[in-house]
Parts: C-alpha cells; structure tokens; sequence
C-alpha cells in the first residue's frame, strides 16, 4: 500500500500569529493549498530544497514563508520577478519560485513579469489565476471575467469599460524568450495530475537552466465567488475555460524541439514512404487466425478512454494486417455521459460496421454491464472492470473475467487509461490481437506522447496480473 505523506519542504508547524498553529491561512476550497504541496513536492522529488528560494508577494500568498521549509523572501506588490532576476545574478544556481496571484503579476506587477520573460531570466513562475483581488475583499482583477460582478464591478465588468481580461499566457507566449509557457487548472482530477506534471516541468527546466517557465493554473476563489468549493470548481470548467483554454503554449525542451539543421542524413525514397504511409503500415506481425468476423464493444462512460481504446485495439489489427472497422457511439457531454466504441476485426471485407452481438464485451462500468450483457453471443467473453462493477452477470453461456482496471490505473496515475488494461486483458484472454502488437501500436494511438513510457507500464502490469492469477471461466457470481 502506497502512503501519502507531506513533502519534507513543507513544514509540520506553522509557527504564525500567536504559537504554532497547523491550519493553514487558506479559505476553505482554495487553490492555493493545494498547488503549493505539488510544489513542494517537486522542489523535495529534484532534491533541489537546500537551494530553493520561494518568493511571496503581496497577495493571499503572502505567508508562504510559514509553510516553506526554503529559502523565503516576502516581495514588494507584484515585484516577485524584479527580486527573482537579482537572486539569480548572485546565486545562478538557486532554484527561484516566484509565486504570483493576477491581481500580483498581471495589475500592479506587469511591467517586472513581461521584461523578466523578455529577458528570458533564469526564472520559474507560478501564476494563480482565480480572477479576482482574492485577499482585499474581491475587486475586478486584469483576468476578471466579462460580466463578472466584483465589488468594483457590482454590475459586472464591461468590455467598453473595463477592457477585456488578459490572457496572460498567451501575452507571454507571444514574446520570444520563455522556454515553457503552460496554463492548466485544479478543477479536477485529470487537470490536478496535468497540473502537477507542469509544476514539475517548470522547476526542472530551471534545474536544468533552460530559461524562463511560466505556468499559469486556473484556482477556486469560493469565498469572493460566493461559491461552494464545489461550485467554484464546476465555474472553472463550465465559465473560466471557455476564455481561458488549457494547452501548453511554449514548450522549448529539447526533446520537443524540431531539428532545424542538417546534422542528420537525407531520408532515402523507401523511407520517405514508409514515413509518409503510416509508422504502422511499414511494421506487420504474423496475423491471429481469425476464423470469422470478430466485434468487439468498448463501453464505459465519457472520461475513461473507450474511444482511445477502441483505437488503440484497431491500430493492433491493423498492425496484423486485418480489415477493422472503428464505429463510436457517445452523448454530448465531455465527461461522465455513455460512450462505446465497436471495433470489428476480420481478415476478409467487413460489409458493415453495425454488429448488435459483440463476440467481446468490455464492461467498464455497471450501466455498460446491464444494457450490453444479454447482446453478447453465446460462447463469447464478457471483461469486467470489477473496480467499479459489482452486479450480477446473469449468463452461464459466456466467460467471464473481473480485472480491476480503473485501480490498475489509478495506481499508476493515469486514471483514463483503464480502457488500456482492458484492451491489454483482451489480448492476453484472446487471439484477437496480439499484446506485442499492441505495445508496437501504443504509440501511433496515444494523443499524450509524454505518457507513453507510463501506458507501456501499465500494460506491463495487465498482462502480469492476468497470467498470475486463475480467473474462473463461465461463472454466474459477482465479479
């Protein structure tokens, strides 16, 4: 079992106002919080504490340097970036947070922000956006939305007024010097792991002294928003998205810069080709014997990967060099709606993508479990995600696996590959695909490239698990 304790950077105490006290200055709901334990836990996994300077502005930040076991200095109003360059032209090789609010960096601070960034200063930024002056009561800040009511803004901000809000990483990704420029959010799951990717991404580019990072992270404010903590984050997703998108801008690290020289040989005709046809139309592996038709359904809801599974599973046969059809099926919402994908495999031409009886069902919640359970054909295979699925099967005519994929991928942070267990289980429990071909196609198939390495784990411990453990066919019983 895996034990999560707090970073060694942070401290135990907070020795602040009168005698220790371990409650954090931070509203209930903040951002904050949170984003400074990712922090300090990349500052703890770089081994980079002994020289890390944390900067404090002016700001509901202001008393980091009680939770900070760094070095800490408290900065003039929106002057983090002034002080930063200064501590970096004496000790080159400290790591500097300058840590900003929007009100901090993008009102009062503007000019110190954009010529630290011009300049290309040796510098990690966090930039907290939460759309309002958070600390003095909640005024109209530079990223405050159009209509947004503040107190300087009880009717809510207008454009001809007020101007419009700054996208503050889109000005600095406009400039030529910044190495990484990136805006992510804490609203959820998914972005809290992108967010502490960025976070660690940003303090290693200074580690490795490859110039300025600026990463700008969409936070909660539920006291000024007059929000619930869970309201505030539902705004991020559904209000403050919408204007402000999540992408990395800038992204200069070396093994994300194209090559502009000619250092390396001209590609020959036959390569040209087989670059220019598809990675995986120039690798083939031996065919599974495919003695008719087989469909296979993916289903789950919106957020656990079925579409990217599906594709995945399809790329495999391909790989095979079989005929495949890909046939996606899902409702208008993001996350959390139905979502099935049917991939038919076969070695001979496939006259419809449209099959209502799989051969294969991959059941990655109950729902998916119910409504396709009884369409699948007798002697078939049922794959049951039994993290999330405890119901009844109901059929002693097909076999049946539980594999716990949303725990396997849970565990190994990445919570919407579950979809790449299962498909991983399929290839071990079948002769669709085969689980080499399967790892030869990941690549071709993720949209996250960064994640390649994790995904190869994780099929790595889907197929341990499933050839270790004895999985009972043909039972009638709760997965």
């Amino acid at each position: 079992m895996n034990t999560i304790e707090t970073s060694s950077v942070l401290y135990t105490h907070y020795e602040r106002k009168e005698g220790n006290q371990q409650t954090t200055h931070y509203c209930p709901g903040c951002g904050h919080g949170v984003i400074q334990k990712m922090i300090a836990s990349a500052i703890e996994e770089l081994g980079v504490q002994n020289r890390a300077i944390f900067l404090s502005p002016v700001g509901c930040s202001v008393f980091s340097y009680y939770y900070y076991d760094t070095g800490n200095i408290q900065c003039s109003h929106g002057r983090a970036p002034a002080v930063g360059t200064g501590v970096k032209r004496v000790l080159p090789d400290s790591v500097v947070v300058c840590y900003q609010g929007d009100g901090d960096l993008a009102g009062i601070g503007m000019t110190e922000i954009i010529h630290a960034a011009n300049r290309g200063e040796q510098l990690t930024v966090f930039f907290i956006n939460n759309a309002t002056y958070g600390m003095t009561g909640g005024q109209m800040a530079p990223t405050t939305l159009l209509h947004e009511k503040t107190l300087t803004t009880p009717f809510g901000r207008e454009s001809e007024r007020d101007g419009k809000p700054l996208a503050m990483a889109e000005v600095i990704a406009s400039l030529d010097a910044p190495a990484y420029v990136r805006r992510c959010a804490v609203s959820s799951t998914k972005e809290l792991l992108r967010t502490r990717e960025a976070v660690r991404i940003g303090l290693k580019n200074q580690v490795d002294k490859l110039g300025f990072s600026f990463i700008e992270i969409l936070s909660p404010c539920p006291t000024n928003w007059k929000m619930s903590a869970v309201e505030s984050r539902n705004h991020i997703e559904q209000v403050m998205k919408q204007f402000y998108p999540l992408k990395t801008f800038v992204d200069k690290r070396p093994e994300n810069v194209c090559i502009k020289n000619n250092s390396f040989p001209l590609m020959n005709d036959d390569e040209l080709l087989s670059l220019l046809t598809g990675d995986l139309t120039a690798r083939s592996f031996e065919s599974p014997v495919i003695d008719s038709p087989k469909t296979i359904t993916i289903a789950g809801f919106g957020g656990q990967g079925i579409l990217s599974g599906g594709t995945l599973l399809a790329n495999s046969a391909m790989a095979h060099g079989l005929d495949v059809s890909w046939l996606p099926s899902y409702g208008p919402e993001m996350r959390g709606g139905k979502a099935s994908v049917t991939v038919i495999v076969s070695d001979s031409s496939i006259p419809s993508p449209l099959d209502e009886k799989p051969d294969f069902l991959l059941a990655m919640n109950g729902p998916s479990l119910q409504y396709y359970k009884d369409k699948v054909k007798t002697g078939g295979t049922i794959i049951v995600n039994s993290t999330l699925v405890d119901d009844e099967i109901g059929r002693d005519d097909v076999n049946v696996y539980g594999i716990p994929a949303t725990a396997m991928a849970q565990e190994a942070l990445i919570p919407s590959a579950a979809s790449v267990v299962m498909v991983t289980s399929l290839a071990v429990l079948s002769e669709v695909v085969s689980v080499f071909s399967l790892k030869e196609s990941l690549n071709a198939s993720l949209k996250r490239r960064e994640l390649l390495d994790a995904n190869m784990d994780l099929m790595k411990t889907a197929e341990n698990y499933i050839t270790s453990n004895f999985l009972v066919n043909n039972y009638n019983k709760k997965v």
